[in-house]
């Protein structure tokens, strides 16, 4: 199997090389993915919707998994599928590329096109470089890093949300070239849509009852527990009969599982009280009508701290996580912006006393703030996107 992948690569390779001899480069056109196609999302989308009104001169158009193109058909959004003979074409004609993921390592950079990555959150866990040990699938520690650095090194520019992650980004990735740090697009959305209108619309045409707070689970992945590469195991490890009888009559609760983890969770007994919204496209919706939110070791929390809104770390393998997975850049049992909890009744307690007193009063969230989210103000997308424009048209002149 390995030996028939590393054939199709090379196929793939010289039909992409082919491809750029073959074709004009186009000097408007611009390819965006997220999450290695699988979604219509985060920092690209948030450029993408910013460049589509600002910029109507470009052409813009998504790189999509062939098992993801509906949402993109339904909602006629211009796109092309990924792997396709035709996306070959259009990579190689490209004058931009935007993503938030790695693309494939064998893909070469075609000559005079730009690379924009955005990346995908604030560092809380070791990155690339910085990893001690890498307990994923189909790869050791060394190959890891190695693959890593080769595809950053095609990077022309990175965004960065502030100067923590700038510091990490250009240590762990061993990126010199273009820092954006303006703050991450994707958040412009919750200053846009931070009130009670809009929230609920959102929870209008996502099916959740107007009469209950909404409480958001976004947990992350473990590198070592996956069925395959890039198919990663989970399940809920709280006491779901104890949550509903505690929390149902008030609360319901709204579930993202991380996009590598595979497994599809039967809830189908709490019916009206969990939801799963692990397969809906932007995560964004969901920060915007939740209450609260609940997660690990994911980096939603630095995001979702935009929102001033309470946030319990529910980290019942935190010890295993932090020693023997990944390892933190900050001291996370004394920094996060929240209590850390292990148990389902811990659990439980904790979100009846965030909902009854001043949550970033207890827990000095400003300071959090003032550390991660200082860039954020609404703006991000036009400034990373007139930065990339105008590097754009000084290319032509």
């Amino acid at each position: 199997m390995k030996l028939i992948k590393k054939v199709i690569f090379k196929v793939y390779k010289m039909l992409f090389l082919l491809c750029e001899k073959s074709f004009y480069k186009d000097p408007t056109l611009i390819m965006f993915e997220s999450f290695l196609g699988k979604q219509y999302s985060d920092n690209p989308r948030a450029i993408y919707e910013y460049m589509s009104v600002n910029y109507p001169g470009y052409r813009l158009l998504w790189s999509v998994d062939k098992r993801h193109v509906q949402y993109f058909r339904d909602n006629e959004i211009p796109f092309v599928t990924r792997l396709s003979l035709s996306w070959l074409i259009y990579m190689s004609k490209a004058t931009l590329w935007i993503t938030n993921c790695r693309l494939p390592l064998w893909i070469p950079k075609a000559k005079g096109t730009t690379y924009l990555q955005t990346w995908h959150g604030t560092p809380l866990k070791r990155l690339a470089n910085d990893m001690d040990e890498v307990h994923m699938p189909s790869t050791n520690t060394e190959q890891y890093k190695k693959n890593f650095i080769l595809e950053a090194d095609k990077w022309d520019f990175l965004v960065s949300p502030n100067r923590y992650s700038s510091d990490i980004f250009k240590r762990a990735f061993q990126f010199n070239r273009n820092l954006l740090e303006t703050g991450y697009p994707r958040n412009d959305f919750l200053y846009s849509h931070n009130n009670e209108s809009d929230q609920t619309e959102l929870k209008q045409r996502l099916g959740i009852p107007l009469d209950k707070k909404v409480i958001f689970y976004a947990p992350t992945w473990r590198d070592n527990d996956y069925h395959a590469q890039g198919k990663y195991k989970f399940s809920l490890q709280f006491d779901c009969d104890e949550m509903y009888s505690a929390l149902s009559e008030d609360y319901v609760i709204i579930l993202r599982l991380h996009y590598l983890i595979a497994d599809n969770l039967d809830l189908s007994k709490y019916k009206g009280f969990f939801y799963d919204f692990s397969k809906h496209d932007d995560i964004r919706d969901l920060y915007t009508i939740s209450d609260m939110l609940i997660t690990d070791y994911s980096s939603v929390f630095f995001d979702f701290a935009n929102l001033k809104r309470p946030m319990i770390f529910y980290v019942y393998d935190i010890e295993n996580y932090r020693d023997n997975l990944r390892g933190f850049y900050i001291d996370f049992e004394r920094e996060a912006p929240g209590p850390l909890v292990k148990t389902t009744s811990e659990l439980i307690s904790e979100i009846n006393h965030c909902a009854g007193n001043n949550f970033n009063d207890i827990y000095n969230t400003q300071e959090f703030r003032d550390r991660f989210c200082y860039l954020e103000d609404g703006t991000a997308s036009q400034k990373v996107s007139d930065e990339i424009i105008r590097h754009l048209q000084n290319k032509i002149i």
